[in-house]
């Protein structure tokens, strides 16, 4: 397992009706792959990316660098960057949950990267709150969030402690099944005997066992960890000189601490419930069709 962190990539609040917890975000995952750099075998200097005419190979300069987005074949329309800067969302540092789903009714094929919320300032009791009622309804949140200027559908949902938010990708990212060859469902439809679930059902509980993430790790970056080593305690090394990363900004917000809202928000929704009711209980106005 990687080591924590708790570095906040941010701090906001979770929105619901009119309840605010206010929370940071970190990262729950570590990338622990491995890097390969390039290098100029001759002088060790590192080597980077060109901005290359990929028809004349020639490298040009930034200001000359338009994007577009292809609609046909050869074909494109150019943005300008005040255009494509219009149309990014505005930051708001609020995780904005539309809607409450059961877990179940979401594929893992959705799932896309998680993230730890934790409360802050007088959040603890709301966020516990929310934790336990998602925990005991069987419930997530679904919610839109902006983050470094991309906006995220997500999913909220209790984790042991923590409340995780995990980035969802958009249903048009998501290939469906239908051209695949796939069996049908159910035991009828695929001529599965009992005698063989009985066996399948067996072989599956023979294998059974508790989660131990610890117990799989990557044999390649093991190798790859293990060659290096070697090298290092024999002194092959070269020395290579790179640029200072910039720390990126952390972002805030101004946040409530709205727990008294709860009841609130509850005649809020019945409210609306109501005035949804009226509304299609009125009678539709009639109209007359023309005849010709």
């Amino acid at each position: 397992m990687a080591k924590s962190s708790t570095r906040a990539l941010w701090k906001g609040a979770i929105s619901f009706g009119l309840v605010h917890i206010p929370i940071a975000l970190h990262s729950a995952t570590a990338d622990e792959g491995l890097d390969f750099d390039w290098l100029d075998k001759r002088t060790m200097d590192p080597v980077g990316y060109k901005r290359v005419n990929k028809k004349t190979g020639k490298e040009i300069d930034r200001d000359n660098i338009v994007k577009g987005i292809q609609y046909a074949e050869g074909e494109y329309v150019v943005l300008p960057p005040e255009e494509i800067a219009a149309a990014y969302p505005k930051t708001t540092q609020t995780v904005e949950i539309e809607t409450f789903v059961s877990v179940s009714d979401i594929p893992f094929v959705y799932l896309e990267r998680p993230y730890y919320t934790s409360p802050i300032g007088k959040g603890n009791k709301v966020y516990a709150l929310l934790r336990e009622v998602l925990r005991k309804t069987g419930k997530v949140g679904i919610a839109k969030v902006v983050i470094q200027t991309k906006q995220h559908l997500a999913v909220l949902m209790p984790c042991g402690p923590a409340l995780i938010l995990n980035l969802l990708r958009w249903d048009d990212e998501i290939r469906p099944w239908d051209e695949l060859n796939l069996p049908a469902e159910g035991l009828k439809s695929t001529g599965l005997t009992t005698k063989e679930m009985k066996m399948g059902e067996q072989l599956v509980k023979d294998m059974s066992g508790p989660w131990q993430p610890e117990q799989f790790t990557d044999s390649f970056k093991e190798q790859i960890l293990k060659l290096v080593k070697e090298k290092i305690k024999a002194g092959d090394t070269e020395s290579v000189s790179k640029p200072e990363e910039d720390e990126p900004a952390m972002g805030s917000a101004k946040i409530l601490d709205l727990t008294e809202l709860l009841q609130r928000s509850l005649g809020q929704s019945r409210r609306n419930t109501k005035s949804s009711t009226k509304k299609t209980t009125k009678k539709a106005p009639t109209t007359r069709s023309k005849t010709a």
